[in-house]
């Protein structure tokens, strides 16, 4: 049985330094990532290597909240709030929600993104995030 909390543990760690090449190790090489509203969703590593190096682009000094974590069988829910601070300007947060999916080996297969879309909106001032 899969320990799904102590996954998540690593997980977060590598998403928390930043650490792309990490991230993307915790995945299954034909994983899906999708930040939903924002674009299609990814698939396979070298495409997820792009897409979250893009997401450290987009939101400088990229942090997170942990509401809370709910888990199921073979799958987590993440509640938190995306931090980021651009240049100049004060730190800002947007709620998220992840459905993330594990597969037997312990490896993200699918990981979902849901934005809070009206805080998306306002925190880059109107411009499209």
């Amino acid at each position: 049985m899969q320990d799904l909390s102590e996954i998540a543990k690593r997980y977060f760690a590598a998403w928390g330094a930043r650490d792309v090449d990490a991230i993307v190790a915790l995945h299954t090489p034909d994983s899906q990532f999708q930040a939903h509203g924002r674009g299609t969703a990814v698939h396979g590593r070298e495409a997820l290597r792009e897409e979250f190096a893009h997401v450290f682009e987009l939101y400088p000094g990229f942090g997170f909240d942990e509401r809370r974590t709910l888990y199921g069988t073979g799958h987590w829910v993440l509640d938190w709030t995306l931090t980021f601070q651009r240049p100049g300007e004060e730190r800002k947060g947007v709620h998220c929600l992840d459905v993330v999916e594990v597969a037997p080996d312990g490896l993200v297969s699918r990981k979902d993104t849901f934005f809070d879309f009206a805080e998306l909106k306002a925190a880059f001032g109107g411009e499209r995030a």
